[in-house]
């Protein structure tokens, strides 16, 4: 089967937006006690809990995006999985100066994923994913990049 070339350029950004995710997720597992201790600095309650819950939704989420299967609900739980971790962990309203640059560049780096993943919602995993070979991608949206046509605007 032949595929557009942006069918080929939407799997691989899948695949660049994904990473980030696939090894956040495998670092926090392999560093556990690091990670618990920062999430307790930070004033987390239920650290290991939240733990264990980020480590799941990161590495399911993240393969759900790499390997285009229920691309739309992992890109999603992604997207609301980073708004709490965004607010939590990058506050650069609360810093002064280099800290406040740094924690700025965090806040608005998971502001520009959250836009991948939005995007993902949006318009699903495109041609060259698992979810094109099911059933249910007869619900794809009418519209898609490259499709050729625009999205009706009601």
């Amino acid at each position: 089967m032949r595929y557009q070339w942006t069918s080929v350029v939407w799997l691989i950004g899948r695949l660049f937006l994904a990473q980030i995710f696939l090894l956040s997720g495998a670092m926090k597992a392999l560093n556990w006690s690091q990670t618990a201790e920062s999430m307790a600095g930070k004033g987390m309650v239920a650290v290991p809990f939240f733990l264990f819950m980020a480590i799941v939704v990161e590495l399911g989420g993240g393969l759900s995006v790499l390997l285009g299967y229920k691309t739309r609900l992992g890109a999603l739980a992604l997207a609301l999985f980073l708004i709490p971790v965004t607010l939590v962990f990058h506050p650069f309203w609360a810093y002064q100066g280099e800290a406040m640059q740094n924690q700025m560049q965090h806040f608005l780096k998971n502001l520009t994923i959250m836009g991948g993943l939005w995007t993902l919602v949006a318009v699903g995993a495109g041609q060259l994913a698992l979810d094109a070979l099911t059933p249910r991608s007869v619900r794809r949206p009418q519209w898609a990049p490259g499709s050729g046509s625009q999205p009706a605007l009601h």
